[in-house]
């Protein structure tokens, strides 16, 4: 199991997430079933095919043993395991939050120690 899992989402997602405490998902999140997540190799890929371009966007860094038994590895694009929480996400246990700026390119740029 990887050190750390990784959500993507808007600040706006985020500030609605501590009001209550917890953060119950985005709208494609409560869709699906389960709380999208991602792998340290993984988060370019999600980036350019979920959040190509958006503006506003945030990092939380997730240690998987703090989310239970909720997390589970799942067969998504391409053949590879992805991390789904199929539970509310404690924002107790995020180790950190990043902006995740725009670059002229289109691309976002990762936190350090974020990179692949």
């Amino acid at each position: 199991m990887p050190s750390h899992v990784y959500k993507i989402c808007t600040a706006a997602e985020l500030e609605e997430a501590r009001a209550k405490g917890r953060f119950e998902g985005s709208a494609d999140d409560r869709r699906d079933g389960f709380i999208h997540l991602s792998a340290r190799d993984q988060l370019h890929g999600t980036l350019a095919r979920h959040f190509a371009g958006r503006t506003g966007l945030v990092l939380l860094t997730l240690d998987p043993e703090s989310l239970g038994d909720g997390l589970k590895w799942e067969i998504s694009r391409g053949g590879a395991l992805f991390p789904h929480l199929y539970a509310p996400l404690d924002l107790a246990v995020v180790l950190r939050v990043a902006k995740l700026p725009v670059g002229g390119d289109g691309r976002h740029s990762l936190p350090p120690g974020a990179t692949a």
